[in-house]
């Protein structure tokens, strides 16, 4: 099997869905041998926003301070494989089909058919024990308490801001969806949590006093320290990611700390890629949370500035709360589906819109869009939707996208 092969049927497994609950993950794990090795540290980090960049602070400072990390995220933006890093590395394409052949074979013999999450997450963990990870940062998928990788034992639980996103699953209320990322939290192991809405904060403070777990809320944003990635909000993310690589035990030198913090990696999220004489920012916003972030960074970042906004979205987001947001920030809204089967339609995203002072245009592909909005001299900002932003990031640097529904 090629590693084309290999990634067409991994990705043919997207037809089982999502399926919440840990037993069936539990099992992947113990017959693939891929639970951590004794000795190894595991941080796990839930949130409705900022889990990625924390995620991606907590392996950039780990790897500076000498250690060998496996970093394990989703969803990757062009290729499957940014899903899947040891030491900042992705996984090979040898790597991944070697195990993926194993798991297909393995999967077969088992009664219930494991999901494309599952297995991708089973895959990684086999792959950091071969490289003999020290510490293994994990984020979650969606929620937390029966997602698949709250069957990996835990030393840290990482709880990032929560907002109101994939309702539909985890509930409509932030104390619901606030109960649901508390699930990670493991007896005696230690919290830390990002400052929270009262009722979220509440639900965290409960769950930890339940299981004897020494809970940490940071109170501060980081200071002192240069940041690589772009954001009003990346100094609390670089706190939190701080405070867990302490409470894992892992020695913080201020070399160490402000190298990795300085050069941590995280695409499409108030990423700035130059395209000819445009600016082009990139930002995966897909909730009003995660909208209002963005507006208040641009508004930091360029002053007065009003951009072309190319925006996509997919069914099941709360798209007019992010467009209330994100809208009034442009001159004009150029609107175009995005590569995934639940994408909206022209006539849903012009529903969606706001009032205001901006010109809005249909376009049929992505590549319209983006030819159109060279036509004017104003910076582009291409937002909400992460697919969207994956498929724009691979059309700008020219590489090959792979789309994906997970």
């Amino acid at each position: 099997m090629t590693y084309k092969e290999a990634i067409h049927w991994l990705f043919s497994t997207q037809l089982f869905g999502i399926k919440l609950g840990l037993d069936g993950p539990r099992e992947l794990l113990r017959k693939y041998l891929a639970f951590p090795a004794c000795g190894v540290k595991v941080i796990h980090v839930a949130g409705t926003n900022g889990k990625g960049s924390t995620c991606a602070f907590i392996d950039s400072v780990a790897r500076a301070s000498g250690m060998r990390t496996g970093l394990f995220t989703s969803p990757h933006l062009i290729d499957y494989r940014e899903r899947i890093k040891v030491a900042g590395a992705e996984i090979s394409e040898d790597d991944c089909t070697r195990h993926l052949i194993a798991l297909r074979e393995l999967c077969e013999s088992l009664d219930t058919h494991p999901t494309f999450f599952e297995i991708t997450l089973a895959l990684a963990m086999r792959y950091f024990t071969e490289k003999e990870c020290e510490l293994i940062v994990l984020e979650t998928g969606m929620g937390g308490r029966l997602d698949a990788t709250t069957a990996v034992p835990a030393d840290v639980a990482v709880i990032t801001p929560i907002g109101l996103d994939h309702m539909q699953w985890l509930g409509d209320t932030i104390a619901a969806i606030a109960g649901e990322k508390a699930g990670i939290i493991c007896a005696e192991k230690p919290v830390i949590s990002a400052p929270q809405e009262a009722d979220a904060e509440r639900v965290i403070a409960e769950q930890a006093n339940e299981m004897r777990a020494p809970l940490t809320v940071v109170s501060q944003p980081l200071h002192g320290y240069t940041l690589s990635l772009i954001g009003i909000h990346q100094p609390w993310n670089a706190a939190v990611a701080l405070a867990a690589l302490h409470a894992a035990g892992i020695c913080l030198r201020y070399d160490a700390v402000s190298y990795g913090l300085s050069h941590t990696q995280w695409p499409g999220r108030f990423e700035v890629i130059s395209s000819g004489d445009h600016k082009i920012i990139l930002d995966g916003a897909h909730n009003p949370h995660a909208a209002k972030v963005l507006a208040e960074t641009w508004q930091q970042q360029y002053p007065g500035k009003r951009p072309t906004l190319i925006f996509s979205a997919v069914a099941s987001k709360d798209v007019r709360g992010v467009l209330e947001w994100i809208a009034p920030l442009a001159c004009r809204i150029l609107l175009c589906p995005v590569n995934s089967p639940r994408t909206l339609s022209h006539e849903e995203l012009l529903e969606a819109m706001p009032l205001g002072d901006y010109v809005v245009q249909t376009l049929d592909t992505f590549e319209q869009a983006i030819a159109a909005a060279q036509t004017h001299e104003d910076p582009i900002l291409i937002a909400g939707s992460l697919y969207l932003v994956g498929q724009a990031r691979a059309h700008l640097l020219g590489n090959t996208y792979q789309p994906s529904a997970q």
